[in-house]
């Protein structure tokens, strides 16, 4: 990895600038309460929230035509769960809405805004997502000169292509591009087949470690 021939930048965001289980339960909860109130005959499909992730799994594996739009999972979780307890079907788009805004009340690591700060006043930066957050909604569109996600890609990483996609918004060649993200075989091994340098970002204790470099994320290319 030459951080001297880096470019431009490409960024993971879950559980790279905040943690994914956390807003995700955050919103199944949501859901849950909105689903017991609204759809009630859903109490007997439901046995908690956590049920909600168990029927996305369900539906994920069946389709995996679906795997790179979280949203058309999420709502093909909720319309099968409408559908067994007997309810309404149409409930589906009020119910997602509910979950979509929970999901986007993401809590940011401690050392982002820092590093977003410092790292986009000297990089164009993209973000490469396989979700389906909205940097826009959550305040950090600003640092961000485009969002690459597996929904409007059409393919998710690891595949090779939405690097590429990012690396043309950004009018740079893959090798001039360092992407960072916690996912070793996703954004790692991913962006490394796709051309692009790399750094490994792990989460530990709510501390940061880019592995071989300093711990601290804003300190990475100084």
């Amino acid at each position: 990895m030459d951080l001297r021939s880096a470019k431009a930048l490409s960024l993971d965001l879950d559980d790279t600038l905040w943690g994914f289980d956390a807003a995700v339960s955050r919103a199944e909860v949501a859901l849950h309460q909105w689903l017991l109130k609204s759809a009630p005959s859903t109490r007997d499909v439901l046995t908690s929230s956590a049920s909600l992730g168990h029927f996305r799994k369900k539906i994920a594996i069946s389709r995996l035509d679906l795997a790179h739009d979280p949203a058309l999972l999420r709502r093909a979780s909720i319309r099968e769960i409408l559908r067994i307890a007997g309810e309404n079907p149409d409930l589906c788009d009020e119910a997602y809405d509910v979950f979509y805004a929970e999901r986007q009340r993401v809590v940011l690591f401690d050392d982002v805004l820092p590093a977003l700060d410092w790292l986009s006043a000297r990089y164009p930066i993209a973000a490469i997502t396989n979700g389906n957050s909205d940097l826009n909604i959550i305040g950090l569109k600003h640092f961000f000169q485009v969002t690459i996600a597996a929904k409007e890609a059409g393919v998710a990483k690891p595949e090779p292509a939405i690097f590429h996609a990012a690396a043309r918004a950004l009018d740079v060649t893959p090798n001039q591009i360092l992407h960072i993200g916690d996912d070793w075989q996703l954004d790692v091994e991913g962006a490394h087949l796709a051309g692009l340098q790399t750094a490994w970002l792990k989460r530990e204790g709510g501390r940061s470690v880019v592995v071989g470099r300093q711990n601290q994320m804003s300190r990475l290319l100084q």
